[in-house]
């Protein structure tokens, strides 16, 4: 921690931040502090805008600084899942901001287009498992730290339907999402019998930049991202959220 310290500190910060929501008194996240990887696009921005129409304190990462300049009125951080000591920067700006975490979203992932295993870039494989397992694990220790220190927290980390089974052509996507499958369900395990929660979220498919490189053919019939992220807020919002949570096309 020392190390990740000392790292923390020489980086300059990439920080824009913006006025307070107006709140919902009627919600019971109003003023709950969320953290969301990965939350500038897609699901990511989806879940940050109901955050803040529900009145929660929402601060998001990006990897890109033009991410960062593109938030309009939710607080971002230029953060890199894959590393470690950016992970440690965006929870010690949070910190410094809020003071705790409520809710920590680990959103950010990466998808490889379909191809047989003896045809798939092994370096582009890797670089994925850095995002979808390592990047998952990585801000769930993040988070824990602080959750352990304050006795409560809700660690929210979106897998993949690609979890649940095995798919032809996506066997790099598919070992990467059952790792952080496994992450997840063992973590949960690590905190039984305290007010911390882990819950596990998979996704079917959803119109969203993950599939720039390649559109499924079916693409058009996938998801709405705001949907999925309308469901992941209720489940949070229930007096018992599911600690698994499936979300497929009707």
């Amino acid at each position: 921690m020392e190390q990740l310290g000392k790292l923390w500190s020489a980086r300059a910060p990439e920080v824009r931040i913006l006025p307070p929501p107006h709140n919902n008194p009627d919600m019971n996240l109003k003023e709950k502090v969320v953290v969301i990887t990965g939350g500038t696009k897609g699901l990511g921005r989806a879940l940050a805008e109901i955050f803040r129409e529900r009145g929660a304190q929402v601060i998001v990462g990006a990897n890109l600084i033009k991410d960062v300049e593109d938030q309009g009125n939710i607080l971002t951080v230029r953060a890199d899942v894959t590393n470690e000591a950016d992970d440690y920067f965006f929870f010690q700006v949070h910190i410094k901001k809020f003071g705790r975490i409520d809710v920590w979203v680990n959103n950010a992932g990466i998808w490889l287009a379909h191809a047989p295993i003896e045809e798939m870039d092994m370096k582009r494989v890797h670089d994925m498992i850095e995002v979808n397992l390592f990047g998952t694990m990585y801000g769930s220790k993040a988070a824990l730290i602080q959750m352990r220190k304050q006795g409560s927290g809700t660690i929210v980390n979106i897998l993949s339907t690609s979890a649940l089974q095995g798919r032809a052509y996506s066997s790099g996507y598919g070992a990467s999402k059952f790792a952080a499958m496994g992450f997840t369900k063992s973590l949960r395990k690590e905190v039984e019998g305290t007010d911390i929660k882990v819950l596990a979220i998979y996704p079917g498919g959803m119109r969203t930049n993950l599939f720039d490189e390649q559109r499924p053919e079916d693409y058009g019939e996938y998801m709405d991202p705001k949907e999925v992220a309308e469901k992941i807020v209720a489940n949070l919002e229930g007096d018992n959220p599911q600690e698994e949570l499936i979300i497929k096309r009707a």
